[in-house]
């Protein structure tokens, strides 16, 4: 067998062997929290959402690649500070989306609020501001937030020097799959956990004591969802 060939098999035999050294986290940690080539983990009680650019394929297929630059750039600038406005902690940008962690006793609630924040500045600032670039019937961005939470795992993995954390549990799972539930009524879509868990701020409009989540007809391994199309604009 090959040098590297015999090196991995001893890191894989060495990984499914090592005992897990886990310790409960109040904060989100940085891959320096966490040492590299051990089975030491951190456990949080997290809320985790993703932030989604929808129908990028066809972005990038039918569109100058300056311009899906363009959409890329202002989708992800304006959810992150949408993010970061309400407590979260930005850990992963992938591509089309964002992956971001909230704990703390409101992050059902701030997380919920950023959804609709992101759902904000897409239908009342992005789009907008196309039109006025690009002229009617130009690109629309769409869109998708999910957020799942669950008690995860956090670990860290790769090599000396390109490395980084991973996040196990439903949570990190569950809330990248529920963008797919996106649909032209609901941009923003949660688990029951979640919603349980907000506050009337993060569920109900000011104005008129409406909730801003709808029951929705679909659900994720078993999981009732719901969506909202509501946002929050000028914040």
């Amino acid at each position: 067998m090959g040098l590297l060939w015999d090196k991995l098999s001893d890191d894989v035999a060495g990984i499914f062997a090592a005992t897990w050294t886990t310790t409960d986290g109040q904060v989100v940690p940085d891959p320096k929290d966490i040492r590299l080539g051990s089975n030491d983990a951190i456990r949080l009680d997290a809320t985790i959402l993703y932030a989604d650019l929808a129908e990028s394929t066809n972005l990038v297929d039918n569109y100058q690649p300056t311009f899906a630059a363009e959409i890329y750039k202002a989708y992800l600038h304006c959810a992150a500070n949408s993010i970061r406005q309400m407590g979260g902690e930005i850990v992963s940008y992938d591509g089309d989306r964002i992956m971001a962690v909230y704990i703390g006793d409101s992050k059902n609630s701030n997380a919920a609020k950023s959804a609709l924040r992101i759902n904000g500045v897409v239908s009342a600032l992005i789009n907008p501001a196309l039109i006025k670039q690009y002229g009617e019937g130009s690109y629309q961005l769409r869109q998708a937030v999910g957020i799942d939470t669950s008690p995860v795992l956090v670990a860290r993995t790769g090599v000396r020097g390109d490395n980084d954390l991973v996040w196990v549990g439903r949570a990190a799972n569950y809330a990248a799959k529920l963008c797919s539930y996106r649909s032209s009524g609901n941009a923003s879509i949660i688990t029951s956990d979640v919603y349980s868990r907000l506050n009337d701020e993060a569920k109900l409009d000011e104005k008129t004591g409406r909730s801003m989540w709808t029951l929705l007809s679909s659900s994720y391994n078993g999981i009732t969802l719901y969506g909202s199309s509501w946002y929050t604009h000028n914040f």
